[in-house]
């Protein structure tokens, strides 16, 4: 994939929900939600004037927490991402 985010954005490739709940009832494409977890696959940071890069706090290959509707989905070779805020972000799994 060659996709560079501009300024403070990431690229994140959403993690797909189970489509069977803990008791084995399978969930049809109508009741999923939407997904709100997934892996940071670009990240750069925007620039200060002095053109040196702010460094953010995702970095490349963390695994996130952002919000439901936040940012735009892209889709390319086939596959889904989203490109969003860093500040969409909610939180960094560990």
């Amino acid at each position: 994939m060659n996709l560079k985010p501009l300024g403070d954005r990431i690229v994140v490739e959403p993690v797909e929900q189970e489509e069977q709940t803990s008791l084995g009832i399978f969930l049809p494409e109508t009741a999923k939600e939407k997904p709100q977890q997934g892996k940071v696959i670009a990240a750069l940071g925007a620039r200060k004037d002095t053109g040196e890069r702010i460094e953010m706090d995702v970095k490349v290959s963390d695994k996130v927490l952002y919000a439901r509707y936040a940012g735009t989905t892209v889709k390319l070779d086939g596959k889904e991402y989203l490109i969003l805020k860093e500040s969409d972000v909610l939180a960094v799994v560990e």
